[in-house]
């Protein structure tokens, strides 16, 4: 999409970061927007903000059901009204209204092994989908998610051996972005 020339105004997120747990989405997010310039937007965050309770108690309180349409929400928001970076939660992709917001968008998906996963998320974190057995459900969310993220993503970065610099680079790289 973008070869580093100015964006147009209202052009949607500059990089959208999709993939599981443990993938380093809002940290890499972070280094990508300081490098290019723009804000960070992360849709997880934006839930917890508009419900005013982490996302564990959200699906405890209110459910799984009522977490996702917080969720669907909150990405329509990011990606129709945000123009930096945008990471959104890891079963975003789950929704097809979701797949279709993230057409045509630069959607990069933060590929992680196991047990970087595992080391970054560590397994007793919060996880509400990740509870119980947390290294199987993660396969299980796995073997259901990867071709979602892979149908939505303009590239796919392998985050294993590399560090959020070295991630956020590669990023870079495969959109063709220049930092600012």
């Amino acid at each position: 999409m973008s070869t580093g020339r100015p964006r147009e105004a209202g052009a949607g997120p500059a990089v959208v970061l999709v993939g599981p747990p443990g993938a380093g989405k809002t940290t890499v997010g972070a280094v990508l927007a300081r490098r290019l310039g723009v804000a960070l937007r992360d849709t997880d965050a934006d839930i917890e903000a508009a419900a005013g309770k982490a996302i564990p108690e959200i699906f405890v309180d209110d459910g799984e059901a009522h977490f996702r349409a917080l969720e669907r929400e909150a990405v329509r928001a990011a990606l129709t009204g945000h123009e930096g970076v945008v990471s959104l939660g890891g079963g975003a992709v789950m929704d097809a209204g979701t797949r279709e917001l993230l057409a045509g968008l630069p959607v990069v998906f933060l590929d992680v092994a196991l047990a970087d996963a595992v080391k970054r998320v560590g397994l007793d974190a919060p996880r509400p989908l990740l509870a119980v057995n947390p290294r199987k459900q993660w396969r299980t969310l796995m073997e259901q998610r990867r071709p979602l993220y892979t149908e939505v993503a303009r590239a796919v970065v392998t985050t294993e051996g590399r560090d959020p610099e070295e991630t956020a680079q590669a990023v870079l790289d495969a959109l063709r972005l220049k930092e600012a």
